[in-house]
């Protein structure tokens, strides 16, 4: 009935478009993760330049512009005293001279996760966000992780 409709207003109907399979896993680009009451929000890095994931952290610490404050956004993540970030392949590591402060499954560690991931996906082009996997050291306490940023996005 409806092609009949289509082809009376000059519409000639389509066979089947094949489109492929949908899009799925994190977005790729530069992104700091910043907590909201409605979870992580990924922001993009678009005009800022950003050296290794030491300074990503340092940025997730300074958090959100202005702007970004004012849609609800914050970040919880208070820059530790000393740390050391590296990453290989789909691995990061962060390193505390102190203690963690917060645990394993809470906003701030999946905002540094989801953070870390990103960038480390950014470093490597051929490792995909959701495939980077960040260990947590603290110089006290237990190891965390490794961690996904999967783990924290799904609510």
């Amino acid at each position: 009935m409806l092609g009949a409709a289509l082809v009376g207003c000059g519409v000639q109907p389509t066979g089947v478009v094949e489109a492929g399979e949908p899009a799925s896993g994190l977005t790729r680009g530069m992104r700091l993760y910043f907590a909201s009451d409605a979870g992580l929000r990924a922001v993009p890095l678009l005009d800022r330049e950003v050296g290794g994931l030491d300074a990503a952290m340092k940025l997730l610490a300074e958090g959100p512009t202005a702007a970004e404050r004012r849609e609800g956004l914050t970040t919880l993540l208070h820059a530790p005293g000393g740390y050391t970030v590296t990453g290989g392949g789909d691995r990061v590591t962060v390193e505390l001279e102190g203690p963690y402060w917060a645990e394993a499954r809470d906003q701030v560690t999946g905002q540094l996760v989801c953070t870390l991931a990103s960038f480390q996906s950014v470093r490597e082009a051929e490792i995909r966000a959701d495939d980077v996997e960040v260990t947590i050291r603290p110089g006290e306490g237990p190891v965390l992780g490794p961690l996904r940023c999967a783990e924290y996005l799904d609510g």
